[in-house]
Formats: structure tokens, sequence, C-alpha cells
């Protein structure tokens, strides 16, 4: 199961992960926590249609990339979007960071009472580069949930108490980006990315977990490009190089074990469900 706060979060971080896992029989699940109605339309050759709203059309668009990534089902949490920081956005009652507490954790653990998964992804507890309202409050109610889906004496009614065995946050792909721009350059492009972005590649994240994905590398941009309002087909950024390039420089996705009821957490692994048929042993 994995948690995002908006959609095209789920095409950006670990799509290829999910689909291998699916590819292989395991049920996947998707939370996402908004419907990204504060968003921007990033394409400049799309309009929306007569009457439409920008957050309808991203909720179609996330459909559209559920089912190119391989999820078995999609909860959405109900929340709008928070918008980013300091924005009008921010002072609304229904914004996903405005939620109570206990009331958005309830939620989620409904859907993994629900469901039972022996992983949960979220993002990570630090977020420096992009501290967004709902990838904060995201990140807050999945650590939250963790334990409270666990707990019997948490909301009884939401269903039998489940123990996720193993939680991970996303690791940004620093490697692959710097892989990216070396590509350009030994090609004689100009590369897209700025120097003050590769100096921010260059204090890569932490991971303990590097997932081989070069089968279903195709998958990120086949994702992406379902959101309409928000990937530029012409973009530089996504799209600069051949594809057969963009999906070799870096065929892995990252993460980091955050919390484990199977065994420890300092680990090399390259399988998110690495331990789990031990028995329980919770370690942080």
């Amino acid at each position: 199961m994995t948690v995002h706060a908006h959609p095209d979060d789920e095409s950006s971080k670990g799509p290829c992960t999910v689909a291998k896992y699916h590819a292989a029989g395991v049920r996947t699940v998707l939370v996402c926590c908004t419907g990204g109605e504060e968003g921007e339309i990033l394409n400049p050759s799309l309009v929306l249609d007569e009457g439409e709203d920008l957050g309808s059309r991203r909720r179609r668009e996330l459909e559209a990339a559920c089912d190119i990534i391989g999820y078995d089902e999609l909860v959405w949490l109900g929340y709008r979007d928070s918008g980013m920081p300091d924005s009008e956005a921010n002072a609304r009652s229904e914004a996903f960071a405005n939620a109570p507490l206990d009331e958005a954790v309830a939620r989620l653990v409904e859907v993994i009472r629900r469901n039972r998964p022996d992983v949960l992804i979220c993002y990570p507890d630090a977020q420096h580069e992009y501290p967004h309202p709902d990838h904060l409050r995201a990140h807050e109610i999945s650590a939250h949930a963790f334990d409270a889906a666990a707990d019997p004496t948490f909301h009884p009614e939401l269903g039998p108490a489940h123990e996720i065995s193993k939680l991970y946050y996303t690791v940004w792909p620093a490697q692959r980006m710097l892989k990216l721009h070396e590509a350009y350059l030994e090609r004689g492009l100009e590369s897209p990315y700025t120097v003050e972005f590769l100096e921010r590649m260059g204090r890569a994240e932490p991971f303990s977990t590097s997932i081989p994905i070069a089968e279903f590398a195709s998958v990120r941009d086949a994702a992406l490009m379902a959101h309409a309002t928000q990937i530029d087909p012409d973009s530089k950024w996504w799209f600069g190089l051949p594809s057969d390039v963009r999906d070799s420089v870096y065929p892995y996705e990252l993460y980091r074990l955050a919390r484990s009821r199977v065994g420890e957490v300092d680990v090399v692994e390259d399988d998110l469900f690495a331990d789990i048929t031990k028995e329980p042993e919770f370690s942080m």
C-alpha cells in the first residue's frame, strides 16, 4: 500500500516498483489524500473542457495512471488540496493540512484494516526540498496509522486490528538525476538541470532498499504522461533524452526502511518483502 498526497505523485515516486510487484501477483493499493484541486496546468498545450474543473480532470488522470502502473485499488481519502505554503488555500477548512489528525488517521486506518497490507510506503520524515503541507501531513498520518492500525483500542469499529510488517519512506532518486545530466552532456546536448538543482542532488538521501526495475522502467514515463495537465510532453526535463536512455541510466527505485516488525531497519536489501516470513520482532 502506498500513500500519496496528490494525483501524479504516484507516477514520480515508485511507479515501477508497484508495477513490478503487481506483475508478480502482489495486491497493490494506492491511497490518494487529496484531489489536487490547487495545482496548475503545467502543459501549455492543454485546455480544460468547457465547464470542467481541474480537480475532476486530475481525478480522471490518476485513474488512467493507476491502470498503467497496475494498482488493484485506488482509494480517495477525501480531502481537498491544501495548496502551497502560505497560499489562500491553506486556510480552507476542508484542506488536508487542516484536517483533525485523529480523523485523518482513522480514515487511513480503515483502509489498512480492510486491505491488511504487509508493506506501507509513504513520504519521509524530513522533507526539506519540497515541504508541501499535504506531503508533510501524508507522512504524519501514515506514521501514526502504522501504529494505530495495530491497536485494537483505536476505533475498533473500523475493523480488526492489523500489524503492518514494514514501513518504507520513498527516496528521491538523486543518483538517477545526476546520471541523466551526464547523459545529456555525453551527447552534446544542453542539460535542463540547473547548477542549483544539481547541487541539491549532490546531497543524496540515505537509503536501505534498492529495487531493480529495468523491465518496468517505461512505466514511469507512461504513467507521467497520463497526467496531461501536469506534464508537458515536450519537456526536456522529463523527456529530453531517448526513452531507452532514460530507462537505462539508473534502473532502480530507492526506499528507506523506517519501521519493521520483522527485523532490523539497518539493512541493505533489494526486496520490500524481505524477512516478512519471520516471526514479528519490532525495531526502530
